[in-house]
Order: structure tokens, then sequence, then C-alpha cells
């Protein structure tokens, strides 16, 4: 029986009546019981998967023509279907988001990252439970359901041993999670969950780790495990490659491969991927490629250096796509292997957003450097260039290259209002239910579709209520008519677009759209008022590029347009706009609530580790002290005490040789270190480590004082200061530094303290008035690289 109560309009299966007992003695009972079950799926039901991989743009894959070999995804591909004009939300989160729910972004509350929410509704990070996921529904009818790799939908202040966990992924519906919660991870020395369950990797990269292939070796061994156990029961995969997100982390050898593909530079690139493009019939012959962004230098304008830096980012960049898709083609190959392909939905989504141009003209190998207005100079970065990729890298890759994987679209990633942020190349391979090979579909299609479509094939409805809670109307339409007709008309004649005020409306082929801001400009205008923005117009049924504005010809149709999006805006909870990201940070300025809000001490025991930024004090911009109750060991002590951050940026108190020490990493660029002079006495002892901020604005410098029980025992200068963020994907650890380390003066992972440890406690002084000022928009790269 695959049907029950309800209908399945109601999730979880409502619970069958208490059959009638008719004796005392279960050998006079006449009736016999019926043994509860699992929820029996629907009929034919097929396995589905979705395959998600980051910040790669339309022009990136070589199955849409791009210059990075991606033989998976030409395999699935070439049997089956490729949709040219499918669009995303331009960045992580709400991708991610909209594409679980079936709903728009700010309809559950994800208009920007997770880390850049507000109180409004359309903004707050919340997913309302009126929204039931796509893992809830599929599991709530019979599927099992696994999610590794890439989260980043939980709100920050969840993200730590105390939860709440409804809002992790096995709170929205997996069975089963592995992977990284934020917006991008060291794919050398991740830090990842099993479950809730911290966890870390038990190998290295000199052992042969990478975390893209470690994401697809536990997918492959749980639907291994799940065909052993279940074989009756369908699957639901959700597999997020933190690849080609930043940092650019992939082996040498991946690299070489494309080593001297990429000297001609990105504009002859830009040439090369339409030609393409065009042979494959992704685009149409007509199709031009849309205006260069200004500001953005051509590739004959570079000096050598620059030229020799950026064509080695590209060369990682290609490498660590290829190396993440031959990790999809493993994954293809299991399924095939278990017989289970052809009756697999697989969904491959080449990109959540337009390819990152955060990383401005130059690049960096140390991507936070960025986000802080930190600019490398390349005749540094040129003797660091053997590095770019490897463990002693966070690089990401310049401007140029995004336009260029974004060919032939205008601009990049949080660029909503043009398809260079928001169209992305999709793969639908389903050989049972859908008998062509190699086919193109042209429909406009957006992400809140996949939902929709997943179900009519999978042939459940959405429910009316999941857990008791009545559910909102699911605002995306079934694709599933084009499946089998290339020629179906399209479910989609209107679809709004909105990131950091950059704005957009698709209407029956015709798009209105303006640009608030630029992703790699350092100080945006602060005082620009949308009502200032100027709105382009295109026909983009023949302009398929938005090549040509045709906004002074067409002035009625514009106005009609903006119209337009007035209503939608309205409708899906866009309203206010909101263009701020550097305030967005910052809780109390944001409006949302923190985790640790007004509290200026807190103290820590041993053992406890893998605190997020937004689950900590915030030390940074104010004076502060470290206080710590130790037990030396009757050999010299060694090992952490306490770090936050590591290698790229961080601090860390710790014991060398016996010795007492304290290290400030400011980007990777200098590190300051205050050092104990002889080594303590074994029993107990105070450590004390004491900032005095300068004062005088963000970043500022500052001098740290050791003590030990009380006595000064070395002092240091700190010349700078990191003002907003350490790490996107380290903590702060008591007794261990984990991921990489803040200072080579311990080895990484094996540097646990080798005392006792009783407490750590820090105490934040006064605020000071600079940590409450903000700069305007000089912090936008740090989140808009989420």
């Amino acid at each position: 029986m695959t049907e029950f109560d309800a209908g399945r309009h109601i999730l979880p299966r409502p619970d069958t009546r208490r059959p009638l007992t008719t004796a005392m003695d279960v050998h006079d009972q006449d009736t016999a019981f019926t043994p509860v079950g699992p929820v029996p799926p629907p009929d034919g039901a097929p396995n589905v998967v979705i395959v998600l991989v980051d910040d790669l743009g339309f022009g990136t894959s070589s199955a849409f023509g791009g210059p990075c070999e991606m033989p998976a995804a030409e395999r699935l591909a070439d049997k089956g279907l490729r949709y040219t004009r499918f669009h995303v939300t331009a960045l992580c989160s709400p991708t991610r988001q909209a594409l679980l729910t079936g709903r728009n972004h700010h309809s559950v509350g994800m208009g920007g990252t997770t880390e850049m929410t507000t109180a409004a509704p359309g903004y707050n990070g919340f997913r309302p439970r009126s929204a039931a996921t796509m893992a809830q529904i599929l599991q709530g009818n019979g599927y099992s359901t696994a999610a590794f790799g890439k989260w980043h939908q939980t709100p920050p202040r969840e993200i730590s041993a105390v939860g709440p966990f409804d809002r992790w992924p096995t709170g929205e519906g997996f069975d089963t999670f592995y992977g990284f919660m934020g917006a991008e991870m060291n794919h050398w020395y991740p830090l990842l969950y099993q479950g809730t369950t911290p966890v870390e990797p038990d190998r290295r990269p000199e052992d042969g780790y990478h975390l893209s292939e470690d994401l697809v070796d536990h997918a492959i061994d749980w639907v291994r495990t799940q065909r052993t156990l279940t074989p009756d029961r369908p699957f639901f995969t959700y597999l997020a490659l933190g690849a080609a997100h930043a940092p650019l982390h992939v082996g040498r050898e991946w690299q070489e491969k494309y080593r001297g593909r990429f000297d001609d530079g990105w504009d002859r690139q830009r040439e090369v991927t339409l030609r393409r493009q065009k042979d494959l019939g992704v685009v149409p012959p007509e199709a031009e490629l849309a205006p260069w962004a200004e500001g953005v230098p051509h590739w004959d304008e570079l000096t050598d250096n620059q030229r020799r830096l950026a064509a080695r980012f590209m060369e990682t960049f290609a490498g660590f796509t290829e190396h993440a898709d031959v990790q999809v083609g493993r994954f293809v190959d299991a399924l095939e292997e278990l017989g289970v392909l052809d009756d697999t939905l697989f969904l491959y989504i080449l990109g959540d957003n337009g390819a990152s141009g955060e990383g401005g003209i130059e690049g960096t190998i140390v991507e936070h450097r960025l986000g802080h207005g930190v600019v490398d100079d390349p005749d540094e970065m040129i003797d660091h260039l053997d590095e770019i990729g490897g463990p002693l890298s966070y690089p990401i890759a310049p401007a140029g290259w995004a336009l260029a994987l974004n060919t032939p679209y205008q601009w990049t990633k949080q660029v909503a209002s043009h398809f260079g942020g928001t169209r992305d190349g999709m793969i639908l391979h389903w050989p049972r239910g859908v008998p062509e090979r190699g086919g193109l579909r042209h429909q406009f299609s957006h992400v809140i579709d996949v939902l929709p479509t997943i179900l009519d094939c999978v042939g459940v409805p959405a429910p009316f209520s999941v857990d008791g809670v009545p559910q909102q109307p699911i605002e995306g339409t079934s694709m599933q008519r084009t499946l089998a007709d290339p020629q179906a008309p399209e479910h989609r004649r209107t679809q709004y677009f909105e990131m950091c005020g950059n704005r957009g409306i698709y209407h029956d082929g015709w798009m209105a759209v303006t640009r608030h801001g630029i992703p790699w400009e350092m100080v945006p205008d602060k005082d620009r008022r949308f009502a200032d923005d100027v709105w382009e117009l295109y026909d983009v049924n023949h302009d398929w590029s938005q090549a040509h504005d045709l906004a002074a010809e067409h002035p009625e149709k514009l106005r009609r347009l903006q119209d337009l999006f007035l209503i939608e805006a309205a409708k899906y909870q866009v309203f206010p706009l909101d263009d701020r990201v550097t305030e967005r940070e910052n809780p109390a300025v944001a409006g949302r609530i923190d985790l640790l809000g007004d509290r200026t001490s807190i103290t820590y025991r041993a053992g406890m580790r893998r605190f997020t930024e937004e689950t900590t004090l915030n030390v940074k911009n104010r004076s502060h002290s470290i206080t710590a109750d130790v037990d030396l060991p009757g050999t010299a002590a060694e090992g952490v005490i306490i770090a936050q951050g590591g290698r790229f940026g961080g601090w860390t108190l710790y014991f060398t040789e016996g010795r007492p020490a304290y290290a400030y990493n400011y980007f990777g660029m200098n590190l300051y270190t205050v050092r104990g002079n002889e080594p303590l006495a074994p029993g107990r002892h105070e450590i004390r480590l004491e900032f005095d901020y300068d004062g005088g604005g963000l970043g500022k410098g500052g001098t740290a004082v050791l003590l030990v029980d009380g006595e000064k025992h070395a002092t240091g200068r700190v010349g700078q200061t990191i003002p907003y963020y350490f790490s996107f994907d380290e903590t702060l650890d008591v007794g261990v530094d984990l991921g990489t380390p803040v200072t080579d003066d311990y080895p990484v992972v094996d540097n646990e303290f080798t005392g006792t440890l009783h407490t750590v406690r820090i105490d934040l002084d006064a605020e000071s008035p600079e940590s409450s000022e903000f700069d305007g928009g000089l912090h936008r790269r740090v989140m808009g690289a989420q």
C-alpha cells in the first residue's frame, strides 16, 4: 500500500487509529494486529539527486562552452538535458533556501546571506515553518534523505554545541549530514560536522586528503548503505560542494594540467567561450558578448606580473573545478554500479550564483585581506606564485576572470540585475523519465521551480500541513512539461530579482534592471539613493546577453516593468530595500539578536572548541584580557591554551619550550609575537594576556602584556589588528588550535596543551566609541564573498 490517510497532504503521516483489542489474553485475540511499518513511498518513485557547485558562472563549465573541463557534467548533459535559461538569486544562502523550499528567497527570510540578516521579515534568516523543505517533504513520503557539503542556511548564532538544531540539516528533513555550516571552508584543513557533532578529518594534505574527495566518499558510502539496507525505499541526496568558492584549493597536478591555457587572457577567453557556446547551442547564433564592466582592466592593460599571477589564479580555479567534477563523476559511477542511475532524477546545478568578482582587480593569495581593504601588491605576490592553491594560501581569482567565466553575460555574483550574477547552467539527467539524449531546453526558469518539478516527477503533492503548520504557497512552477517537450510553453512568465539593492524584473521576454553597487568596489558611495539608480531595458528573447539597452526607445515598456517590480517586491517581502553590508555584520546595528548579547566576560573550560565568531565575545577594536588557570607538567610545557582564527588571521595564547607566549597574525602578512624569556616552573599558574588597544579607529594596533601570577613577564607591540572578521572557516578553540595554526611556533593540528587547563576567561573592557563605527561599505566584499 503506497497511500496513507490525508492523501499525503498532511506530513508527517497521521497516526492510524488504534486497533480494537478483543481479548485479555493474546492467544484469545481474534483480530490480528497490524505492525507499525515505514512510510510508504509512491509507487515507482525515482531516486532524487541534486548536485550544487559553488560560484561557477554560466560560461565556466565545458558542458556550457567554458574552459573548465567537467567530464561528469558533459556525460550527464549528453545523456540528458541542458537548461540554458536557468536562474538563481546571485548569492549563496538565498539560492540554497529558494532551492530547498520552492519559494522566493525573501519569502523565506533569506534576502542576503545568513551573516547579513536583519529584523526585517524578508531578511531575518529564519526559514518559516510554513515553508517546509524539499527534504522534509520527501522524508515524509518515505524517502531516505542525506546532505553532504556546504549548508549555509542556519542562523550563525545557532551554530554551536547548544543549538537549537531545528534549523540544521538534520532538523530540516535530512536523516544524515556531513559537511560544513558556513559560507566557505579550507579544503586542506576543514572543520566539519557529522550531523550536529563537530568532527575533523583523520587525514591531512600530505596523506592525500582533500575536502571534495571526502564529501563524495561519504555520499557514496551512504548511498551504498541505503541500498543495502532499504533497497525498496528511494533516496534523496543533496551534494553541495564547496568548490569552486574561495579558497581555491587543489593539488598541483590539477593546476599543471591547465598550465599556459590562460596566457592569452580573459578578453580572448570570452571570445573562445562564446564560439563554443554557439557550437553547443546553449546560446543562439546571434548572441553577442555583453559590455565589459567599467573599471576592470583589459588583459593588455596589465603588467607582466599581473598577467602571470592572473593566469596562475585561473589555472588554479580551473583545476579546482575539474577536480570537483571528477568527484561528482565518482558518485555517478557509484550509482551506475548499484544499478540505480537510470532511475535517478539527477539535477546538476552549475552554480548558486555567477562567478565571483570579489577578488578585485588583482586577486589575492589570502581572501580575507580584500574584505578589509588590504590589496596585495602583484610585485610581492609573484614571490608566492607557486604557493597558490596549496595549504599556505587562501586564494581568490581576479574579477576579470569572473567576467570571462560568466560569458556572454554582464557582471558577476551579487549583481542580481544582470545575468552574469543570476544565470547558470543546469543539467537534468533521468533516462527512465526523459528518453531524449543531449537535448536543449530554452524556457526561462528559476531555482524555485526545482521543488515543484521534483514533486511532480516523484508523484507527491505539495503538502497542506507539515508538523501541524499550514503551508504557505509554493511560488515555483513545475518544469515537468519541458522534460518531454522542448517546445513546451514557458512555465515562468514573471520573476523578480534583488540582491544588495541590485534589482531586476523579467516578464514575457522583457527585462528591466538596475545595478546599485559593484562587488569589488572598496568604498561605494554611501550617499547613493535607490531613487537615483538608472534602469535599463532589454528584449531578452532577441538580445540573449543583455547587450543592448532599449530604455530610451521604449520608456512606456520600462515604466510598466518598473511598476511590476514594485508589485512583486511588495508581494514577496523585498521591502525595505537594504544595501548595507558592513553594518549588517553587527547584530546591534542590524537589529538581530546576538547570542552573547551585552556580556563582557566568558569563561571556557578544557575541551571546549569550535566556537564561531558569532558565538564568541568580539575582542576586535577594543582592549581586553585573557586569563588562563593552568597546571604545568614536569617537562617543558608546549601547546595551545586558546586560539582564534588561523594562518590567515587570528591570535593565540600558548606555550613553547616551557615559556608562555602570545601571537597575533595580521592576515598572514605580519606576525606579532610576545614571548616570556624563561621557562616556568611546574605547578599551578595564572597566565594573563592584557591587550591595550590604541583606539582612534578600527583595526589599530595595541600593546600586549604577558603576566604570570600577577607579575609582568613580557611586553610587545601589535602594529595592526583585524577590524572585522578573523576568518570565515576557522573557530575559537580551547586547549588546541584546530584547522591551520596561527603561528608556526607549534605544529598543525598536533598542538594540544601538554599541561592541565582548568579555565580560560576573556574579559572585554568598556566599549570604545570606534568599535561601533562603520565605513559606509568598505566591508562589502567580506560579506559579499559568502
